[in-house]
């Protein structure tokens, strides 16, 4: 048996966002099938000379993503949102700190998130419910 339930999308994201996530989400539906080794190393390449974004930049990136993806927005979908939401911060010269990891509390499950000022951006949970396993920040100042 199922059981009925609704997709919380954001409203109210502008065209040209929706577009830029748009753009974005086929290389970060890409990227989610690689193995993770590879995703870092891309991701690596893609937080070069980046600033680090601010929250309010890694919710709107977020929202975007859930915006124009029912797969983003759905609650298997961390993988290519937070991948998604990491690039599209990048297309504005942002990186957030892009993180996965797991729940500290039983059962366990895989998570993946993006991270602003050292808080998970709109997960909904304490900042200690995950445990990070591998995290990719911001670049430092020699672009790094």
């Amino acid at each position: 048996m199922t059981t009925p339930s609704a997709l919380e999308r954001p409203t109210g994201v502008p065209f040209t966002r929706r577009l830029a996530a748009r753009l974005v989400l086929l290389p970060a539906v890409a990227l989610s099938l690689l193995p993770p080794r590879r995703i870092r190393a891309v991701l690596g390449l893609a937080r070069r000379r980046a600033r680090p974004a601010t929250a309010a930049e890694a919710r709107h990136a977020r929202d975007a993503m859930c915006a124009v993806s029912l797969r983003c927005a759905g609650p298997k979908g961390c993988l290519p949102r937070s991948l998604g939401a990491a690039l599209l911060c990048r297309l504005s010269g942002t990186w957030p700190t892009w993180c996965t990891g797991v729940r500290v509390v039983p059962p366990f499950t895989a998570h993946a998130w993006i991270e602003a000022d050292g808080r998970p951006v709109d997960e909904g949970v304490p900042d200690d419910y995950f445990t990070r396993l591998m995290t990719v920040a911001p670049a430092n100042r020699s672009g790094r």
